[in-house]
């Protein structure tokens, strides 16, 4: 009786699972049916599609010299609708042709859909469709014109005489600023398109004879097997196909500067443009492009040079200058002049935190300064940054919280971590500068090398979609310190950086004679 049971119940059970896939078949495969032949089923058949969506607009009219009736199908916000107007809906209203033959439509791109799915596509992408009464097939017309930014400054990588233009979230802009650049046909495009909810549309630029196919076949597997709903930005690109997600360090750079994408593609490497971001993915990348900046060679190489040298110089300040406190105050204070030791312990006589607390206190405030007038608007962002940073300073000396000295020290920290020309790596070093005091404060200058070696062994094992992220010191490659911690003149350096994997590797001739 028991084994009667369990078997009816298992198939009505089948039976009902079956008739629940029928009924999803059924609703899947509906959208890949052919047109019908009757305008008005296929408008019904939109509106049944689209019934979700009350900015649908279907604009039916009949042709000029052949009296068949038409209709225009799309959403009013993701279209040009003097486009429409004067490209669609007049020639074909007031010009005699043969709707059987090429249509007088004066666009960049027309094409023929004959599925459901294809129009579906169509018009969420921003298109119109163009229905025919008596044909079963649409014409799918490039009417794009959904709310952009004009072509402006980028904000975030300011510069004094590189080009005054920025990507934008339109990614055939950004294509179109890359390609003025570099009108040659080696530059090739690939594209792709990522998200199941939300399609976004991926580019890949770089240039054919230059780069590395086998960086290109990683770049691509990485970006295809991603799946997700949406990508929304650059930067969640970025989380998925990083080789090391665990690192602080940043393992590509994102850059809104078309200048600066085009010139890490001539060095060989990729440029991946992701729609509706304004940022530029580049890839592969190594721990020293993150302190180059766009008027780095735009400047005389002698100035190029001192400057990049000051920003290595701030990178080691911001990242041990508080942890040096910590561990000299605490521990090896005898390695302090004796003036300035008396000094430091007379301005600490009435704090009753241990400097570990100290420079946590103050550095954390700093950070909490810095998100404050990042996120508010920039005349107030600015007042808290200067007025505030005084008020709380002086009020914390006043008070016995913090030293004169621990003042100094966080000052100074702040202003070299503004030295990094590149903020996700800024933000890396001021991620770090915590456990680089907590090492300083349980061992003291010990705890300091312990921390620079763990640091070094981890750039030296970072790869970059499989490229080594601490070339060219690991491995070192001579020839390509000239652009490492000194830029040398650019007529010698005749080859490109091995760390970018290019195939080519000499990017130019001999530009300078003995004199």
């Amino acid at each position: 009786m028991f084994y009667f049971l369990k078997l009816l119940k298992g198939r009505r059970s089948s039976r009902h699972h079956q008739a629940s896939n029928d009924s999803n078949l059924q609703k899947k495969n509906i959208e890949d049916y052919v047109l019908y032949s009757d305008l008005s089923q296929n408008t019904e058949q939109l509106q049944q599609l689209f019934s979700q969506a009350p900015d649908l607009v279907i604009r039916r009219f009949q042709i000029a010299a052949s009296k068949f009736e038409a209709a225009v199908v799309y959403l009013a916000g993701l279209t040009d609708k003097n486009s429409i107007h004067n490209h669609v809906l007049k020639p074909l209203m007031h010009s005699s042709f043969d709707p059987n033959k090429e249509l007088p439509i004066t666009l960049g791109e027309v094409k023929i859909v004959d599925t459901w799915s294809q129009i579906e596509n169509a018009i969420l992408e921003g298109d119109s469709v163009l229905l025919i009464n008596g044909q079963i097939t649409g014409y799918r017309l490039d009417t794009k014109g959904w709310p952009q930014r004009e072509v402006k400054d980028p904000q975030n990588e300011i510069s004094l005489k590189g080009a005054h233009q920025g990507f934008v979230e339109t990614g055939s802009q950004n294509i179109a600023l890359i390609r003025r650049y570099i009108p040659h046909p080696e530059l090739i495009l690939k594209e792709m398109t990522i998200g199941i909810r939300g399609k976004t549309k991926v580019s890949i630029l770089y240039l054919r004879d230059v780069a590395s196919e086998d960086v290109l076949k990683e770049l691509e597997t990485r970006i295809q097997n991603i799946k997700v709903d949406a990508i929304i930005n650059t930067g969640e690109l970025v989380e998925f196909i990083e080789d090391n997600p665990y690192s602080p360090f940043p393992q590509f750079i994102l850059t809104e500067r078309p200048d600066s994408a085009v010139s890490q593609i001539l060095q060989g490497r990729f440029a991946v443009i992701v729609d509706r971001s304004p940022s530029v993915l580049i890839a592969p990348t190594n721990f020293i492009s993150f302190f180059q900046g766009v008027d780095d060679y735009g400047t005389r190489w002698l100035v190029s040079s001192f400057i990049r040298v000051l920003r290595f110089i701030a990178f080691m300040i911001s990242l041990f200058l508080p942890a040096t406190y910590v561990a000299f105050i605490s521990f090896n204070f005898e390695v302090i002049p004796m003036e300035l030791f008396l000094s430091i312990a007379e301005s600490r006589t009435r704090v009753p935190l241990p400097p570990v607390m100290e420079a946590m206190l103050m550095e954390m405030t700093l950070e909490m300064m810095r998100e404050a007038a990042l996120r508010l608007p920039t005349p107030i962002g600015q007042t808290i940054g200067i007025v505030g940073g005084i008020i709380i300073g002086q009020a914390a000396v006043q008070a016995g919280i913090v030293s004169n000295i621990m003042i100094i020290v966080v000052a100074v920290t702040a202003i070299a971590s503004y030295n990094i020309p590149n903020y996700d790596m800024g933000s890396a070093i001021r991620l770090l500068r915590f456990p680089m005091m907590l090492s300083a404060a349980m061992f003291g200058v010990v705890g300091l090398v312990i921390g620079w070696m763990t640091l070094v062994a981890h750039l030296t094992s970072l790869e970059s979609l499989g490229t080594p992220y601490g070339s060219p010191l690991a491995p070192f490659r001579f020839a390509d310190m000239k652009d490492a911690f000194m830029r040398l003149p650019l007529w010698s350096m005749r080859s490109r950086p091995k760390g970018a994997g290019a195939v080519q590797s000499i990017r130019q001739g001999k530009n300078r004679t003995k004199r």
